[in-house]
């Protein structure tokens, strides 16, 4: 019996990559990989792989995470893309999945139960062209957790082709028509926005990919010097602000792209001085994928993507859009405008009302950072409650120079005492996951002070 799943035949089937076989698909400092050589080593290796309905890939190196996607998805297996790659968060996804193996590219000291790691040695095999069904499920996402519980999100092959077309279209200025853009990309392939980016771009894009997941900003630029022209940088916020304040120079590029956290216009101003290129942010979720895009640096209305609007509710937002079988709720408060450009103002969750007055965490975390001393911080609120039934701010904030009476002094002049954070804990470092979000869980335990 044939290692790769045949198909319903009557199924619509789509391309798995597409463009000249010779094209440029990855890259890095020891050279490039075609096309037709990757197909050969998706054929290969999907021959090979253990059997199961769902797979997590930990891959470290980007190529070899690409590869294995499709791998997995040409035998007709599912991705799951847990919020963490922590060893108790996979233990809990392969509970709940018993049917499911980890594959990695590494030689892990402690691998997780069913680890199944990729050979040195790529297998190649030739075939016919590479086709998966539109409705196949290729991968499983799940929200970072960083406002509760994460929670999981099936996607088709065909709703990611259909998102990805729209990302083009977002992006595609960005770079000549007859040129195809080598990306390097920070975040991890792993999340949502990086498979965008990173992996369903190179597939079905006039992109190539660098195989490294670069962090600081030495190794971000060595990884750009190995790319060609046109070349852009997929990003962070946190990234980005290192970048910028490192000083490091950059060879040219020809844009640069960054989600996952509000990108605040003075960053955006400052990159795109700094480094002579655009500044496009995107704006998205697991749940429903890249949707709007704007220039931060000059516009703060997001513009959504062909086919898509938003609907404002009063706890949130639905999105329609053509790539999602069903409106999606999201839980940002927008205002639309009558093209249908929309400004998003906070979430429900966010807001804050105490004693008649109102604030928004996300304000408070603003004027918190902005603190001179305060590198990085963040206020949230308290599951449990105090005396008069109102739940607690807390805040914790990175200021090696400051204390934490100096640190609340600062913050008396722009808050109200009704939101001063209380407690305010200095710590050396938030616990910010691969894409600079804060899990709540971790909040929590650090405050608490546990700094695992």
């Amino acid at each position: 019996m044939s290692a790769v799943v045949q198909s319903n035949p009557v199924a619509r089937r789509s391309p798995l990559a597409v463009g000249d076989p010779a094209r440029v698909l990855a890259f890095d400092a020891s050279g490039e990989v075609s096309l037709e050589r990757f197909l050969a080593q998706v054929r290969g290796l999907a021959a090979v792989l253990p059997a199961g309905r769902h797979a997590i890939n930990l891959c470290e190196d980007r190529y070899r995470f690409l590869l294995a996607f499709c791998a997995v998805a040409l035998r007709g297996q599912t991705t799951l893309l847990p919020p963490s790659r922590a060893p108790a968060v996979i233990a809990d996804e392969l509970q709940r999945h018993p049917d499911c193996y980890c594959l990695g590219d590494l030689a892990l000291a402690e691998p997780p139960p069913h680890y199944w790691r990729l050979p040195d040695e790529l297998p190649e095999r030739a075939g016919a062209p590479l086709q998966l069904d539109d409705e196949a499920l290729v991968a499983i996402g799940f929200t970072s957790g960083s406002t509760g519980q994460p929670t999981p999100n099936p996607k088709t092959w065909g709703s990611f082709r259909t998102s990805t077309a729209q990302n083009l279209l977002a992006l595609r200025d960005l770079w000549p028509d007859d040129a195809q853009a080598q990306v390097v990309a920070t975040v991890p392939p792993q999340h949502m926005y990086g498979m965008e980016m990173s992996v369903l771009l190179p597939l079905l894009g006039a992109v190539a990919v660098h195989a490294a997941k670069p962090f600081f900003p030495g190794d971000i630029a060595q990884a750009l010097q190995a790319a060609r022209a046109p070349r852009l940088l997929v990003t962070t916020p946190v990234h980005l602000r290192a970048l910028v304040q490192s000083g490091i120079a950059l060879p040219p590029l020809q844009g640069i792209v960054s989600a996952t956290a509000p990108l605040e216009p003075a960053l955006a101003a400052a990159a795109e001085a700094r480094f002579g290129c655009e500044v496009r942010e995107v704006f998205g979720s697991t749940e429903t994928c890249v949707i709007a895009r704007r220039r931060t640096a000059i516009e703060d209305a997001w513009t959504p993507l062909p086919g898509v609007h938003l609907q404002p509710q009063p706890d949130g937002s639905l999105v329609h859009a053509p790539h999602l079988a069903a409106p999606v709720a999201l839980a940002d408060l927008v205002e639309v405008d009558a093209d249908g450009r929309f400004r998003l103002r906070g979430r429900q969750a966010d807001l804050l009302e105490i004693a008649g007055k109102r604030a928004s965490l996300g304000d408070l975390t603003r004027q918190l950072q902005a603190v001179p001393g305060v590198l990085d911080g963040v206020v949230f609120q308290l599951d449990a409650c105090d005396a008069g039934g109102v739940r607690r701010i807390a805040a914790l904030a990175v200021a090696p120079q400051l204390d934490e009476a100096q640190i609340l002094r600062a913050l008396r002049r722009g808050i109200d005492p009704v939101f001063l954070p209380r407690p305010l804990k200095r710590v050396p470092a938030l616990p910010r996951n691969d894409t600079g979000k804060l899990p709540r869980a971790a909040l929590l335990r650090l405050l608490q002070g546990d700094p695992a």
